[in-house]
């Protein structure tokens, strides 16, 4: 068995654990004998549990970057990648929801996820033509992170087998991010100089304007 197939079958051993018990339930080495791996190399690949999902978000990375033909723009680009993404945490979904279930119980285990994708979100804006360089970079890997954060809130809720609900989260995401010149072509304003207070939930209503004084 090689380390992908090895890695693969404690996953989804752990993630089982996960979804029947909750993420607190999980334990490596049950996940390792269920799946019957060797302890030893499970500890020496696995030294605690949230390596386990660092190691799920690189194989979803893998997955999202495999296929590198930089067809069409970068909304487009990174629509597709995003959603290949997406269709590896499908196959774990309910053990990902159990770990999402936990994660603001855990707030060690927050931080190390949420450093780790944003290092993803930097790979996926990278492969889809968006500069990730300078202060003007940090803008942008921001508002991918945006995009990805409100997508995945959907993607928890979405019981459809096609994911159509997601996939239009994430397009109603990318024109909000387009407003703020994520991409090479996209609309808006948008300095180098700070990040931008997007919120990817509902559009609000428009407000009234503000009736003229008289005098």
């Amino acid at each position: 068995m090689d380390t992908d197939d090895f890695d693969v079958a404690l996953l989804s051993a752990a993630m089982t654990q996960a979804e029947q018990g909750g993420w607190n339930s999980v334990s490596l080495l049950e996940s390792a004998r269920q799946a019957g791996l060797p302890l030893a190399e499970t500890r020496d690949r696995f030294p605690y549990r949230a390596s386990l999902l660092l190691r799920l978000g690189r194989i979803a990375d893998e997955s999202a970057l495999a296929d590198d033909t930089a067809t069409g723009d970068s909304r487009e680009r990174l629509f597709d990648l995003l959603m290949r993404r997406l269709d590896v945490f499908q196959q774990y979904r309910n053990g990902i929801k159990a770990v999402m279930r936990a994660l603001p119980f855990d707030p060690a285990l927050a931080v190390i996820l949420g450093g780790a994708t944003i290092e993803s979100m930097r790979w996926m804006a990278d492969a889809a033509g968006i500069s990730t360089t300078g202060l003007g970079g940090i803008v942008r890997i921001n508002l991918v992170m945006g995009v990805w954060t409100h997508t995945l809130r959907t993607w928890e809720k979405d019981d459809s087998e096609d994911m159509g609900s997601t996939m239009a989260a994430l397009d109603q995401a990318l024109d909000k991010a387009a407003r703020f010149k994520l991409f090479p072509t996209g609309a808006g304003s948008l300095t180098d100089g700070g990040l931008p207070d997007v919120d990817f939930a509902e559009p609000q209503p428009p407000q009234p304007d503000a009736p003229e004084n008289s005098h």
